[in-house]
């Protein structure tokens, strides 16, 4: 494969290179990812240039710009990786942006926040936009907004012949129906355009407990949730870091002004005085001071699912015993716009609740203990067997995110748009 650095422009690291294990790494580095070689694409005729090359070769391309979502499944491949198509264009007065595969959420939410816009940000601000949109993609907006897929308007892409392309509901209705949410093993996505939305007011933060008040932390989270608006998200975290006592947290933000959230959060203001209360007013380009997650890359074992309900069996099963060895156990309340109509392969969720469990694999009997948590949990929890595709995990597959309808339909796109499979995601349909 020494030929391909004559085929590229951009940076080509092959096995014995030095930096190539280093470059090859996904950001979970509990997954062995191993890889044919890694090229860091200079642009997007450079993307098209390699896809030429690995149809050529009879290689695949796995695409990423960190490797969020890995599950290691590039044997035989080539891994890509975009974080220099970096481009990133905001139309305010249209409400538009343009945004390369290797942008980061944050990125765009502190280009957006002067004109009093939003892009749909999760809870990592260092998460690229590209790779929570091939995924469908949850966000703290997703409730007044759907999912962050609903929000893309357009795709450029490189296709299985390496020809560049511009994809759009009218110029390719299928393929853009895949791409909003199907996983990306249809191509290799090199920017894309999405609407935004205005964000004049932002009112959000934490709020920690000990774990003692997790039962009255709990009800008033119910009785949040069951009447909110769709501008309000509140999360629900039981958290046990190393060295520390088990904590409970609520997270919130709310797409107005502070006096209308206080308004509606003034059950947690009856409980017990918490810890430390982060609830401020705040820019949208701070959402990721809320969770305060790692932003360097790290082990990690997780599992998602979604609940058909959180009534007061439900409750009492996530209370019942500490969450050790797991670090966190997170309640999302979905509903809102995530149930209502979406031309995506998940289409609407009418679970009202997302469960995402995490540990950390320190040793072998340790990743088994959290493995065995998370599997007591789903077995006591009303869960429905579905899951979001970017709360897949590398044992999984994305029959457990898609319907076999709309499985198929996926299948079908590939077989027409990547005939000889080129192109690797995370999550293959046809596997």
């Amino acid at each position: 494969m020494n030929d391909l650095r004559a085929a590229v422009r951009g940076r080509v690291l092959l096995p014995g290179d030095a930096g190539f294990d280093a470059a090859r790494r996904p950001w979970n580095l509990a997954v062995e990812q191993p890889v044919e070689a890694v090229v860091e694409a200079a642009d997007a005729d450079d993307v098209a240039a390699l896809v030429r090359y690995a149809r050529s070769a009879g290689v695949g391309v796995a695409t990423q710009p960190n490797g969020h979502g890995a599950t290691g499944r590039t044997g035989g491949a080539i891994l890509l990786r975009t974080r220099r198509l970096d481009g990133l264009e905001v139309d305010p007065v249209a409400r538009r942006a343009r945004v390369g595969a290797g942008v980061a959420s944050g990125r765009l939410q502190a280009a957006a926040a002067p004109h009093g816009l939003t892009g749909l940000p999760g809870s990592s601000p260092v998460v690229s936009i590209a790779g929570v949109a091939l995924g469908g993609g949850l966000s703290w907006f997703g409730r007044a907004h759907g999912w962050v897929a609903d929000s893309v308007t357009a795709f450029e892409i490189v296709d299985g012949e390496g020809r560049r392309r511009r994809v759009d509901a009218d110029t390719d209705p299928e393929l853009f129906w895949a791409l909003r949410g199907g996983g990306g093993d249809v191509a290799v996505v090199t920017s894309l355009d999405l609407a935004l939305h205005p964000a004049p007011h932002l009112y959000g933060g934490r709020m920690l407990w000990t774990a003692e008040h997790a039962p009255e932390v709990m009800d008033a989270y119910r009785q949040i949730t069951a009447a909110a608006p769709d501008e309000l998200t509140v999360w629900l975290d039981l958290l046990h870091f190393p060295g520390a006592d088990p904590m409970v947290a609520v997270d919130v933000t709310h797409l107005g002004t502070a006096d209308e959230a206080r308004d509606l959060l003034r059950p947690l203001d009856r409980l017990a005085r918490p810890l430390s209360d982060g609830r401020a007013t705040m820019p949208v380009s701070e959402l990721g001071a809320i969770t305060a997650e790692p932003t360097d890359p790290g082990a990690g074992l997780s599992r998602a699912e979604l609940l058909t309900d959180l009534d007061d069996g439900a409750a009492k099963a996530l209370l019942a015993d500490p969450i050790a060895p797991l670090l966190s156990v997170q309640i999302r309340h979905l509903e809102g716009a995530f149930a209502r109509r979406s031309d995506s392969p998940h289409g609407p969720l009418t679970e009202p609740y997302a469960l995402y469990m995490f540990g950390i694999p320190t040793t072998p009997a340790t990743a088994d203990a959290v493995a065995g948590k998370q599997s007591a949990f789903a077995g006591a929890l009303p869960i429905s067997g579905r899951k979001p595709f970017t709360f897949l995990n590398p044992d999984e597959t994305a029959a457990n995110a898609f319907t076999p309808e709309a499985l198929a339909r996926l299948r079908r796109i590939k077989t027409r748009h990547d005939p000889h499979n080129t192109f690797r995601s995370n999550f293959p349909a046809n596997l």
